[in-house]
């Protein structure tokens, strides 16, 4: 008969499709294995506000995806970053319990495994290769919004649009997106008559099909076509700094 934690180990085991976890070495592993929790979330949980303490880091399992939204004066939420299962939230770069700036929310539900940060830190304090790993992830993370400030300034709405659906797609390996045009429009910080004007076309052009709460995309393809190349950059660099963790075709995940 297992045991409790073997039992929870089990459970971690089979459930954890996250990258970043994945590419921790076997001996660093053992050091957070006992101490991760699976956790089930449904879509528009929110995680973190702004000010509150954050002590957990949660890591995205499979499909589910999580973003960092920036509260504005106007009161518009507008998205900043996107995590999926190449990565992980709460903490990472601040590495302490410190008060989380944005407001960090589960877009698309599913399965996380989660952490207490101090526990976290305890295990980095005695693998340098594991504190290493997660500095790089740092610098991902922060590559990817150096590179969205970009994108927001001098690309186009159907430029950002159809880049976030493949950045998306990308991460959860589906053709399709859980999401309405009131929510798309949000994140992007634009009106909801522009990406109704935008998915319009994309529709017309046979490229997906907008359906109640969802996006269906016929020909990723072409939609790469309409999108900037700020997705390619972020992927580059993650290749770069951490290989295989990305999730692509090419890797499987």
């Amino acid at each position: 008969m297992m045991t409790s934690v073997e039992r929870r180990l089990a459970a971690v085991e089979t459930r954890c499709e996250n990258n970043l976890i994945r590419a921790i070495r076997s001996e660093d592993y053992a050091l957070i294995a006992g101490l991760l929790e699976p956790w089930e979330s449904g879509s528009n949980q929110r995680l973190y506000s702004p000010g509150q303490n954050v002590d957990m880091v949660y890591f995205p399992c499979g499909p589910s995806l999580v973003s960092f939204l920036v509260v504005n004066e106007d009161g518009r939420n507008v998205e900043t970053l996107l995590v999926g299962r190449e990565g992980a939230v709460g903490g990472i770069v601040s590495q302490g319990n410190l008060p989380a700036y944005a407001e960090i929310v589960v877009q698309f539900g599913g399965p996380f495994v989660r952490m207490k940060l101090a526990d976290l830190a305890v295990a980095q304090d005695k693998s340098p290769s594991l504190r290493a790993l997660f500095a790089r992830y740092a610098d991902c993370l922060l590559a990817q919004i150096f590179q969205s400030n970009s994108c927001n300034a001098i690309h186009s709405i159907e430029q950002r649009t159809a880049k976030w659906i493949l950045s998306a797609m990308e991460r959860t390996g589906e053709d399709h997106v859980p999401l309405t045009q009131d929510k798309l429009a949000a994140m992007l910080g634009v009106g909801r008559t522009y990406t109704s004007k935008v998915l319009n076309s994309f529709k017309r052009e046979n490229i997906l099909e907008p359906r109640r709460g969802a996006l269906f995309i016929k020909n990723p393809e072409a939609l790469k076509t309409k999108s900037c190349l700020c997705n390619d950059a972020v992927k580059a660099h993650f290749e770069t700094v951490l290989k295989g963790v990305y999730p692509t075709e090419e890797n499987g995940a």
